[in-house]
């Protein structure tokens, strides 16, 4: 990897590069689900869908997976989110990058791969970044790539990934890293108007949770806070095998549902089904999540 940016040396504003004007669209057969923060306007996109497998659960025994698992089974999906602000298009992950299908679906709610201004990464696993380069240019150019200098650290000095430093690459002088806020700190700065990142650290040690923000609106995008929804809502002390620190990850989802619940913030996750967006309420010993409609 070449040079990186830090935060402290890109505080002015981005230029804005063509965008588009808001478009009103939810198509669940797309995969394609709109809600509004504010006057920022949110899509949910779902890229690929598969069957889910409780293997990936750490301890999860047959009574909370007979409690919370359907018979005939549940879905797993791999999400990206595209937001439009009055200035800038914004990404948050880019999926895995299979068959350009994340690419058509931004295409399908009238953004453009160059109308994109900013990619905020949650973190480096690859079906988070994976439509960032294709053989080895940059799908979006005119975008500075946005993630948490620990991530950076982690993923292409202490233990590189190839795919991740691949995927980076085109970028080169593009990227700016950033140390996220504590939830409990009174100031939690923007980094571009209307996106605070926030630490979630234990799915791996830079996990990035992003809140966007618009007049008295909030939605929380929780990245890989979780994989199975249908039992960490409810059991969050239950992890994944995805994740590097696994206690820290169930301390850290505990403490980013709380936090939800309590402020009354909706979520969205990569891998919640569509809608993939809904409310948190706490529910017994955990939480309970109600998808939007």
């Amino acid at each position: 990897m070449k040079k990186f940016k830090t935060i402290g040396l890109i505080l002015a504003a981005i230029a804005v590069v063509g965008c588009a004007k808001s478009t009103n669209l939810s198509n669940a057969s797309e995969g394609i689900f709109h809600t509004n923060v504010g006057k920022i306007d949110v899509f949910m996109l779902v890229e690929s869908t598969r069957d889910g497998n409780t293997a990936i659960l750490v301890d999860a025994d047959e009574e909370i997976l007979n409690r919370f698992i359907p018979e005939d089974g549940f879905e797993h999906t791999a999400n990206a989110f595209l937001v439009k602000t009055p200035t800038q298009n914004i990404m948050i992950d880019t999926g895995t990058g299979v068959n350009g299908i994340l690419i058509e679906k931004i295409k399908k709610v009238g953004v453009e791969p160059e109308d994109i201004n900013a990619v905020f990464i949650t973190h480096l696993h690859g079906d988070h970044f994976g439509s960032l380069q294709r053989d080895g240019e940059a799908v979006f150019p005119n975008a500075v790539i946005y993630l948490s200098a620990r991530e950076l650290e982690h993923f292409t000095v202490t233990n590189p990934n190839q795919g991740a430093i691949n995927a980076l690459a085109p970028y080169e002088s593009q990227i700016v890293t950033f140390e996220p806020a504590e939830l409990s700190a009174a100031v939690k700065p923007e980094i571009v108007p209307g996106i605070i990142p926030l630490a979630a650290f234990g799915h791996t040690p830079g996990h990035t949770v992003y809140k966007i923000e618009n007049g008295k609106d909030k939605l929380l995008i929780i990245g890989d806070l979780l994989h199975v929804a249908l039992v960490q809502f409810a059991v969050p002390e239950i992890s994944a095998t995805f994740d590097i620190d696994a206690a820290e990850a169930a301390l850290t989802r505990r403490q980013v549902l709380s936090y939800a619940a309590e402020n009354e913030i909706p979520v969205g996750g990569m891998h919640i089904v569509y809608p993939g967006i809904g409310d948190v309420t706490i529910e017994d010993s955990g939480f309970k999540f109600t998808p939007k409609k």
